[in-house]
């Protein structure tokens, strides 16, 4: 019955394998844009999927390194170039305990650069996550938290608690990253009721949603900020609004990392059913997914690193968006093999990104966001433009 149910949907796959689904209907073009199409039976496809790990672990591989080389420029470049050799020696003395030598560099490799290059790759690696996890959720392969306005949910919530200090008057803070949850968690609720009314699913009414609420939010979360009454304070919310890891310190590592990867965790434990929830509801229930029970999780997941994330570094949009859409070209939509590349390929480009919005000009820091819209919002018209085509 299972196996019927996923051959009605146009998928390959069977039950006590179901890898990748197309989906039918509009979302079978999306899939298929995405790189997620059907793998062939028996095996063919045993040796289509091994050919598709082998190509993922080299992917891995290579991002791996690409990753330590952009974390090593990021803490070699700035206002002060520091030698590439230097940077290592003060990393490698630091990490055996030696003590800090005498002299700016020292301080400037790891208490500035290297902290705030660390929080860059962690932030990036997260958004990678959600952004595959929500895409496969709304089973739609050109959304992110950013879009459905679950970052805006998120930012209302961290202002909130730094503007009535709840936050300990910053934006990084278990405060901070509470409120930012719960905000992202009803924002991503309220979006996906709307989506549903009437019983129905459209992605784009998801879309929709999600950008009306989300502008919504965003012009509550102004109204906060005006009412701040701390010009300092009102301007560095501002700027923090916008993407932001200026001030990055060891110490406010702790909860974005373990977030991401408990969050990298239970995704991964859970990609056989996203792959399956990727054929659709009643396809994924044949197959012996709780469905309800997963989309709850979900929610919980995305809604928790996304607060968290946007508490350590604002609301960055089009990372999460773009990420997995490119790693799925490369890897397949199989959410076992699409997650850590994923996580991988955010980390490495949010250390870029970083880098150049730290360094483009010598007077003054360019906003992240400002660096990701510039990349991003092309990309997106792009990727509009085919689908259209289609």
């Amino acid at each position: 019955m299972a196996a019927s149910a996923a051959t009605r949907a146009g998928t390959g796959p069977g039950p006590e394998d179901p890898e990748i689904g197309a989906g039918s209907g509009s979302e079978s073009e999306a899939d298929s844009e995405s790189g997620s199409e059907a793998e062939p039976k028996g095996g063919a496809g045993r040796a289509v999927r091994s050919v598709r790990s082998v190509r993922a672990g080299v992917v891995a591989a290579l991002l791996g390194v690409a990753l330590l080389a952009a974390l090593t420029a990021a803490v070699s470049l700035g206002s002060v170039d520091i030698p590439v050799g230097e940077v290592w020696s003060v990393v490698g003395r630091r990490l055996t305990g030696g003590a800090a030598e005498p002299g700016s560099r020292d301080l400037i490799v790891w208490q500035l650069r290297a902290p705030r290059a660390l929080l860059a790759a962690v932030v990036g690696a997260g958004l990678g996550l959600v952004g595959a996890a929500v895409q496969a959720l709304v089973r739609n392969p050109l959304a992110d938290p950013y879009l459905l306005g679950i970052s805006s949910g998120a930012s209302l919530g961290a202002v909130a608690a730094v503007v009535l200090g709840t936050g300990a008057g910053s934006a990084i803070g278990f405060g901070a990253s509470g409120a930012a949850f719960a905000g992202a968690l009803a924002a991503f609720a309220l979006v996906w009721t709307m989506a549903r009314r009437g019983g129905g699913f459209s992605p784009l009414r998801l879309v929709l949603a999600g950008v009306g609420i989300g502008q919504f939010l965003s012009g509550f979360t102004s109204y906060l900020v005006l009412q701040a009454g701390d010009e300092q304070q009102t301007r560095g919310v501002l700027f923090w609004l916008m993407g932001s890891l200026s001030g990055a310190q060891w110490s406010q590592l702790a909860i974005p990392a373990g977030a991401v990867a408990l969050g990298l965790l239970v995704l991964q434990a859970r990609a056989r059913a996203l792959n399956a929830l990727l054929m659709g509801d009643e396809t994924a229930a044949g197959l012996g997914v709780d469905v309800v029970r997963l989309r709850r999780e979900l929610f919980v997941v995305t809604s928790l690193l996304t607060g968290v994330l946007v508490a350590v570094s604002g609301a960055i949009g089009f990372v999460g968006l773009l990420v997995p859409h490119a790693c799925r070209l490369v890897v397949g939509g199989d959410h076992r093999r699409l997650l850590p590349v994923s996580a991988l390929a955010g980390a490495v480009l949010l250390v870029m990104v970083d880098t150049v919005a730290r360094t483009a000009l010598d007077t003054q820091e360019v906003p992240i966001g400002v660096v990701t819209a510039l990349i991003g919002a092309p990309a997106l018209l792009y990727l509009l433009d085919r689908r259209l085509e289609r």
